[in-house]
């Protein structure tokens, strides 16, 4: 944007459009729901857009600021939040090709690669806790900037993002590279394809923990260690020459896609000295309704 228009406080739609992967990222994050994320930045165009920028010097950081705000008082506005990391619902899951054009929205997508277990951990932090370490760790937004919309002093939201940053690292393990990550959920699709028992359980850490969310119910569990799990991905076979490898949360995963189009399911995968720790499955009809086949 011009210095003229700053002055006269213009801002356009396509200005805002340029900004709106980003936006969206940070809604997303702060959110965990794709469909409230969307509403986050619409609605923060409408703010901008109503208040002007004539003075503004950074307009990706003030649009950053707005949407922030407005995903706070969003996640306010639920009244509560999950105590655990697991209570039967996971966050939506961004998913993209596993091989694309370095285009914004696949950036967005690709922003962190810490995966679903992070998202998951973020819907156990306080709302404030959320956004101060969402806006600061993973979007470099000062916390100068950041204390204001969290209503607390300078020192205090410093507070907040030390406290998310300590429960995020105790719960969040640290995964291998993505180039083995991605070799290791290759292994495991052309395992499930074939139905091959033995190489599935090679490849499952002996306490894997797969979280499955197929929607409001009582289908919905936790499987743990392996031998449960290889069994689990056998009695699905039939669906699993529909996967193919994708981005699924940022990380190396797998999209089940029907021969109808309709996606059936999104793996998600935490992998850790060469094995699988950890598979988030998001099998939710409803939800996966309005996800791209990647």
């Amino acid at each position: 944007m011009s210095t003229d228009q700053f002055a006269a406080g213009r801002l356009t739609a396509d200005q805002f459009e340029a900004f709106r992967p980003h936006l969206r990222a940070v809604a997303y994050r702060v959110l965990g729901s794709t469909a409230d994320a969307e509403d986050a930045v619409q609605d923060a165009w409408v703010r901008a857009h109503a208040a002007g920028a004539a003075g503004v010097e950074n307009l990706g950081g003030w649009l950053t600021t707005i949407v922030g705000r407005v995903a706070l008082n969003l996640l306010r506005s639920r009244g509560t939040r999950r105590e655990t990391a697991w209570d039967g619902h996971l966050p939506d899951l961004l998913v993209a090709p596993a091989d694309g054009p370095a285009d914004p929205e696949r950036r967005a997508v690709e922003q962190d690669d810490l995966g679903s277990a992070l998202m998951v951990v973020l819907d156990t932090l306080t709302p404030a806790e959320r956004v101060a370490f969402v806006l600061h760790d993973q979007f470099a937004v000062p916390f100068e900037e950041i204390a204001p919309l969290v209503d607390r002093s300078l020192p205090a939201t410093r507070q907040l993002a030390s406290r998310a940053r300590r429960k995020v690292r105790d719960a969040v393990p640290v995964q291998d590279d993505v180039a083995r990550r991605r070799e290791v959920v290759a292994a495991y699709l052309s395992a499930s394809q074939a139905g091959d028992f033995d190489g599935l359980v090679a490849l499952l850490d002996p306490e894997v923990v797969v979280r499955l969310d197929y929607g409001p119910g009582e289908l919905s569990r936790v499987l743990r260690g392996a031998q449960a799990v290889a069994e689990q991905a056998r009695l699905h076979f039939g669906t699993a020459r529909f996967s193919r490898l994708a981005l699924v949360a940022g990380s190396p995963g797998l999209v089940t896609v029907l021969e109808d189009g309709t996606v059936y399911s999104l793996l998600a995968f935490t992998v850790r000295d060469g094995r699988v720790v950890g598979i988030d499955i998001l099998s939710d009809a409803a939800r996966l309704a309005g996800v791209p086949e990647a």
